[in-house]
């Protein structure tokens, strides 16, 4: 008789399943009246296509160059490489070059690349909590330990704290920032501090800044690139997703040393030999054609971050709090004695929302997760979080 192979033994056992498909699977069986739509609010990710001119674009280099079907360097374009560069330098008042950027297959395959080139079986990094699930579940099927630093009140991790953490096992602290999931920006000072706790130690910090373009301050939003020798600490990683609605073709970037993009190269062209090519034509002529339009994005993302603020005080009549609120994202501490965890799959049948959990954000031990939901608010206009609110605010347990 055959027996299948026990998955107890495989690196991905080690792991929970990815929290946005369980999530989905709350909606099975569930029907939603006619007037009263699901609001999704689970998933950080644009709904909308790229605007029509770049899907033109993308049409033309699918019908006019052949190389658009072909192999690629494995780091990416250069000439994507070099115009994302480019718009570095202009953003943080930096000096790098295309030798320190490789385009990925999206931020997620970034952060992967980077831990592949800095870390072996058994190593540690140091992750904030509640922190972003796919960077816990990656480390998992690396054989690498996630750290847990506990965010204080404010939802910000303590360089204290975190210098408590390092042991000679320890290989990087990863930041991101504006945060997901609780949207909070560290201030250039914090993140300032993580470098100089990070050089000190000989370990890496990695930056994932995937909602940069979002940000409400403006200009560089901390100083990394312009500090001496920046590229033996600092690994910045970016996303092309979020600023052109290109979650479907995974765009992302890794800015490192060159000696440390040999390395990621490595694992790249292990996993994709090379990034999609439509994808990067996309992004190229985003990064030379969108810089305004993805101005007035942002603008409409902080108005809508502002409806999250000013309508709050619906919610927080009944016991709610609205811990911090940036870029996509809010972190609300629920008023009920539940646990998150049990609360969510409720608001689906109950009141039509699909919303993660901070359970999914936090280590079993730490049951602060239990008490938090997070709300991927972006899609949503001022009458739609009014709506989300109303919502809310019916909710009987």
């Amino acid at each position: 008789m055959l027996h299948e192979v026990p998955m107890t033994q495989s690196r991905t056992a080690a792991t929970f399943s990815p929290p946005v498909m369980e999530a989905r699977r709350w909606l099975d069986g569930v029907e939603h009246p006619l007037g009263r739509p699901l609001i999704n609010v689970s998933q950080a990710a644009p709904v909308d296509p790229p605007v029509p001119a770049m899907r033109q674009a993308m049409a033309n280099a699918a019908l006019n160059d052949d190389s658009a079907h072909l192999y690629g360097p494995v780091l990416g374009n250069a000439d994507l490489r070099a115009a994302l560069s480019h718009t570095i330098n202009r953003h943080y008042g930096a000096t790098t070059v295309a030798d320190n950027v490789a385009i990925t297959s999206g931020c997620n395959q970034a952060f992967a690349a980077a831990i592949a080139s800095l870390c072996a079986e058994g190593d540690e990094v140091i992750l904030p909590t509640p922190w972003y699930f796919n960077h816990k579940m990656w480390l998992d099927m690396s054989g690498v330990r996630s750290i847990p630093l506990p965010a204080g009140p404010d939802l910000l991790p303590s360089v204290a704290d975190a210098a408590a953490l390092i042991t000679p096992r320890t290989k990087a602290i990863a930041l991101v920032s504006p945060n997901n999931p609780a949207g909070v920006e560290y201030s250039s000072d914090l993140v300032l501090a993580f470098f100089h706790l990070a050089q000190q130690h000989g370990i890496a910090l990695i930056v994932d800044e995937t909602y940069r373009d979002f940000d409400s301050r403006d200009g560089a939003p901390h100083p990394l690139f312009s500090q001496p020798n920046w590229d033996h600490t600092f690994v910045h990683l970016y996303s092309f997703s979020k600023a052109f609605r290109l979650t479907g073709h995974r765009v992302g970037a890794l800015v490192a040393s060159p000696a440390r993009l040999a390395q990621t190269e490595k694992f790249l062209d292990t996993v994709a030999i090379c990034p999609g090519q439509i994808g990067q034509h996309a992004a190229l002529w985003g990064l030379n054609n969108l810089t305004d339009w993805l101005a007035d994005e942002r603008l409409e993302i902080l108005r809508r971050r502002r409806a999250i603020e000013d309508g709050f005080h619906v919610l927080a009549a009944l016991g709610w709090e609205l811990k911090s609120v940036g870029a996509y994202f809010a972190y609300m501490k629920h008023p009920f004695d539940i646990s998150s965890a049990d609360l969510a799959p409720i608001l689906v049948k109950q009141q039509g929302i699909l919303c993660l959990p901070g359970t999914m954000f936090c280590p079993p031990e730490d049951i602060s997760g239990q008490h938090h939901l997070r709300i991927a608010f972006a899609n949503l206009d001022a009458s739609g979080i009014a709506t989300l609110y109303q919502r809310l605010a019916r909710v009987t347990i």
